[in-house]
């Protein structure tokens, strides 16, 4: 019998084409794969790869059993949220993924009233702009601000964000001409706010740049310049007021997803219905 684990290395080789890029997704050295692969082999009593200098083609009982074994990975993925719903259940811990802006100002100072209606609920809140992968165990829910492409997902929108531009009040005070920008880097010049605020300063200068959206806001409120914000978050800084603009600030939509499998939970049920709630009581995500 062979060994499912050496399977699994066989299959992330087939579909990545390559020991390194095999190795780096799996976090282990190449020579690991390479020796998952020859146990396969010897265990199968088939040749799977042609060995070559620089490359591992698949031989053609190599694609037969990749093909096979495509739905491995499917697999694997529903038994772990199989696994994470049971542990839900019974530890009562729930993980969220959001941005910050929102878990922060939206959903923490909701928190209280949450834990009084169901005590024996944990939540853990990760604030994060990074994209959460539910199918990897991440987070439980995610809020996001793109649409979930995922096809398998349960998939709602429950919100939008809106943005605005942002400094202090003696900073209102001068010329708009004089007026100076902080931005995020240039990585995140695709972002739909970024490209407002590039578009407002026209050829005034970028004087700082940071990728997170708190060191922006700190720099700010030290008058380095002006900078877009939510308007969930610049409205309630009371360092900072709203600057007067020729356009209205972008909206994002604002989305909940899970998958269905979790959504069975009762406190992942009772979590959803939590952040809606405290989404849609919030004026400034409407």
């Amino acid at each position: 019998m062979f060994d499912w684990q050496d399977l699994y290395f066989f299959t992330v080789l087939a579909r990545t084409q390559s020991l390194s890029a095999a190795a780096r997704e799996l976090n282990v050295e190449h020579a690991t794969v390479g020796r998952r692969v020859d146990a396969l082999e010897k265990a199968l009593g088939l040749r799977l790869v042609d060995r070559l200098p620089r490359s591992r083609p698949l031989t053609e009982e190599g694609r037969a059993l990749a093909a096979l074994a495509e739905g491995m990975n499917t697999l694997a993925s529903d038994v772990e949220r199989l696994s994470r719903m049971a542990a839900i259940d019974v530890a009562g811990t729930v993980k969220i993924s959001a941005p910050p802006s929102i878990a922060t100002h939206c959903i923490t100072p909701h928190i209280p009233r949450l834990r009084a209606l169901h005590p024996r609920l944990n939540i853990v809140l990760l604030p994060s702009t990074k994209v959460a992968a539910l199918d990897k165990g991440e987070a439980d829910i995610a809020i996001r601000t793109v649409r979930p492409e995922e096809n398998a997902l349960v998939r709602r929108k429950i919100g939008k964000v809106r943005f605005g531009l942002y400094a202090t009040s003696s900073f209102k005070n001068l010329a708009e001409e004089r007026w100076t920008f902080i931005a995020y880097d240039q990585a995140r010049d695709h972002l739909p706010q970024q490209v407002w605020l590039h578009q407002l300063r026209g050829n005034r200068s970028v004087v700082f740049a940071a990728s997170d959206l708190a060191s922006q806001q700190m720099a700010a409120r030290l008058d380095v310049g002006a900078v877009v914000l939510p308007t969930i978050l610049g409205d309630q800084d009371p360092s900072l007021v709203r600057l007067p603009v020729s356009t209205e600030g972008p909206t994002r939509d604002v989305w909940l997803a899970v998958y269905p499998d979790l959504r069975r939970s009762p406190a992942v049920k009772v979590v959803m219905d939590f952040l809606v709630d405290c989404i849609q009581a919030e004026p400034r995500l409407g």
